[in-house]
């Protein structure tokens, strides 16, 4: 059998979806993607910035590499459920339902790269790690398209898969590419409560409810509040509504957890920084951290009008980010917030005496936050 056919059924016996691109095509991508950056779209997503050019010629790093075994690993598996306990109000994005996927997929995708070692080929592998376009990759392959919303779209895995990307020295042809099957729906765009989608496959980075909520590293604008509702962490509100998700499946090697899909708010108040990392270190979670997981805890508890005690909990905690977003929970709630007088941090308490003295015409004043750094909706 040969090394392709070989790789091929190795991932398939794992429960994987395969396909094959070719290294060509992808500078067409390039020039799109660079306009994108200079716009700002990526938000603080700086790591985007870096290695551009390999990204799009990966030969550049690899040589010999001229083509991508693609692995999909399909998500769409049942909400697990709600454990019982605790304060588990607000929703989790799907992909974040199962410990990191990076780990889960990546042993998987080493697997591969051990096997093609032993057949005498160069190999690499990634799992959204590196600088490679996945999604473009995968559109090469022919096994989809991408929709408007910027998801992967395919009538054999539906709207959430995974992808996984082996690097090999093999030649494959160019399949035929997937015609786009959107058509006339446009359903993600006005299910976006934002507006971050721009309707070509793209986003705009500063205004989505995902990279508020897991990237974004500072304050959040009340301004913004609303628009995140009770997203804790991420968003599916655009993939929720897409006619393909009709196909999803769910790859057997996940688990998804109670404890995930719906956690105990509390937590990300009370856990120290140690046990927080022991409890979810291999997690979507670990990504924000405890503080910021705390943050959007407040912000998802503002907008249900609950958890006054632990946003007055938060006053106290030692991370200046919650305390300021306990602030304007507070306030919001119609809450004294006297107290924040006295707090150690001489920027927080100048806010809250600008809250105090302005009320709600406060808000369009922000000293703390760097101009531009999060754009209104």
């Amino acid at each position: 059998m040969d090394p392709r056919a070989l790789l091929e059924e190795a991932a398939r016996a794992r429960g994987l979806g395969v396909a094959w691109a070719p290294l060509e095509g992808l500078e067409a991508q390039e020039a799109r993607f660079r306009a994108w950056l200079a716009a700002g779209r990526h938000g603080g997503m700086a790591y985007l910035e870096a290695r551009v050019e390999e990204r799009f010629r990966p030969r550049l790093r690899f040589p010999w590499a001229r083509s991508a075994l693609l692995l999909f690993a399909p998500y769409a598996y049942p909400d697990p459920g709600v454990p019982p306990g605790g304060l588990r109000v607000g929703r989790v994005a799907r992909y974040a339902w199962v410990r990191d996927y990076h780990r889960l997929l990546g042993e998987e995708v080493r697997h591969l790269e051990a096997l093609a070692r032993g057949l005498g080929l160069e190999a690499k592998g990634y799992v959204d790690h590196g600088p490679l376009p996945e999604r473009t990759l995968a559109a090469l392959s022919g096994a989809g398209w991408i929709g408007r919303s910027g998801y992967f779209l395919s009538p054999g895995l539906g709207v959430h898969a995974f992808i996984g990307v082996l690097l090999t020295p093999l030649e494959v042809e160019p399949p035929p590419l997937h015609p786009g099957r959107c058509g006339r729906c446009a359903r993600c765009l006005p299910a976006c409560p934002t507006g971050a989608l721009l309707g070509d496959g793209t986003l705009e980075a500063r205004r989505c409810v995902s990279y508020l909520t897991v990237e974004h590293k500072g304050f959040l604008s009340p301004a913004l509040w609303p628009g995140i509702g009770e997203w804790l962490l991420g968003c599916d509100l655009c993939g929720e509504v897409c006619p393909w998700g009709r196909f999803g499946k769910a790859w057997a090697g996940f688990r998804p957890e109670p404890e995930l899909a719906h956690p105990d708010l509390g937590e990300f108040f009370r856990l120290s920084g140690r046990a927080f990392w022991r409890k979810y270190g291999d997690t979507a979670f670990a990504r924000p951290g405890r503080a910021r997981m705390a943050r959007n805890a407040l912000i998802v508890l503002s907008n249900l009008g609950l958890g006054e005690g632990l946003m007055a909990e938060a006053a106290r905690d030692p991370s200046p980010l919650v305390r300021r977003t306990a602030l304007h929970a507070l306030f919001r709630a119609g809450k004294g917030v006297e107290g924040f007088l006295e707090d150690p941090d001489p920027l927080l308490r100048q806010e809250a005496k600008a809250l105090l003295e302005g009320g709600e015409a406060a808000r369009a004043v922000d000293p703390l936050q760097g101009p531009g750094e999060v754009p209104g909706p």
